[in-house]
């Protein structure tokens, strides 16, 4: 089959709830995005009210799934802290940690030592046995007494979790409920009723490869991998992950634009329909949206390459976008309730629609751009 960037963006676009602004609940866009990038906790928010008719940022069901442990926060794609749906995050995790990127030495070198690794491994069970729910100090002070290593008090108490993004990955400890403006940390056996372990990576990716795709898809296994890791999946595990795949029909080759890539074979039809589709128009995206961590930035069918600079910005910040039948054209800001629109090139447009989305979303009335 052959497609257009363009027929892709469309495809993105409905699947991700954009294009009716059509999801459900927080744990049906999480599951239907493969996660929700949570680095900045309102920024999530904003990406899950957006994808509704109704919801609001601060209306609260983001953390009432939470609280009811059928969301859970944790360090997933990419490094970064996500909300993920519980009955799919295991399998994610998993894909993750088949990596073993700590294993390398060059992030020994920098954050800990194999053996320090397998130490900590040992100790956050102990550490976080019996339901137990720690602020970053109190576990710190725990993993520190457990595993005997002093020296790893400062690269534990960091804000950037390096050495407690391995033991996310092999679903040791999640983030807990907040305690205050505090952040805390449990198991997620104590967060999700019936937390079933990690399964076999092998088994994982025949879930997470054909979800991806579905929402995020067509696509090829270096942008797969990108997303998932950064490129950190070992090439021949995401060689096999993919064939085998196309091997028993659950994939299918498709061309887009000269460039092979893969789209689940139930898809094709809806793909192939979009060709003749109506554009889809504008849409308003918040900061670290979905819809662009997807692609990623570096995507020149996403991002025009000479305005790369404008959505990733200094301190790995994804600034929030204007869209046009999927592609970004502008970045938006919405200070003193003013609706503010940077255009790359031409003129934009935003219709009165977008803006009363967003004035939902956020909660107060967007005023148009002067």
């Amino acid at each position: 089959m052959r497609a257009t960037a363009q027929q892709v963006r469309r495809f993105r676009l409905y699947r991700q709830h954009l294009a009716g602004r059509d999801g459900g609940d927080p744990v049906a866009i999480a599951r239907r995005l493969l996660g929700v990038q949570a680095q900045v906790p309102s920024a999530a928010a904003q990406a899950v009210a957006s994808r509704t008719a109704t919801g609001r940022a601060d209306d609260g069901t983001v953390d009432d799934a939470l609280t009811a442990g059928t969301l859970v926060r944790t360090w997933s794609a990419r490094g970064t802290l996500h909300l993920l749906a519980a009955d799919q995050a295991p399998a994610l995790l998993a894909l993750l940690a088949a990596a073993r990127t700590w294993d390398k030495g060059s992030w020994q070198r920098e954050f800990a030592t194999a053996e320090q690794m397998r130490a900590l491994e040992a100790a956050v069970a102990e550490v976080l046995a019996d339901g137990a729910v720690l602020t970053r100090e109190e576990l710190t002070a725990g993993l520190v007494a457990h595993s005997g290593h002093t020296d790893l008090s400062a690269a534990l108490g960091s804000g950037w979790g390096a050495v407690l993004k391995p033991l996310a990955w092999q679903g040791l400890l999640c983030h807990g409920p907040p305690a205050g403006t505090r952040v805390t940390f449990t198991s997620p056996r104590t967060a999700v009723a019936g937390w079933p372990g990690l399964p076999d990576p092998d088994d994982a990716a025949r879930t997470i490869v054909p979800a991806f795709l579905a929402a995020h898809g067509p696509a090829t296994p270096t942008a797969f991998d990108a997303w998932l890791l950064r490129g950190g999946t070992p090439k021949a595990r995401l060689r096999r992950w993919f064939a085998d795949l196309v091997a028993d029909g659950t994939l299918t080759a498709v061309t887009v634009d000269g460039e092979a890539r893969y789209a689940r074979t139930a898809d094709l039809d809806d793909l192939d329909d979009l060709a003749a589709a109506d554009p889809i128009g504008i849409r308003l995206l918040g900061p670290f949206d979905p819809y662009v961590l997807g692609a990623g930035t570096a995507d020149p069918d996403l991002v025009p390459p000479g305005h790369r600079r404008k959505v990733s910005r200094a301190a790995g910040w994804i600034a929030p976008v204007v869209v046009d039948d999927g592609r970004v054209v502008a970045t938006w800001s919405a200070d003193d309730d003013r609706l503010a629109v940077a255009p790359f090139d031409a003129p934009v447009a935003v219709p009165d629609g977008e803006r009363a989305t967003w004035s939902r979303v956020l909660g107060r009335e967007l005023t148009a751009p002067a």
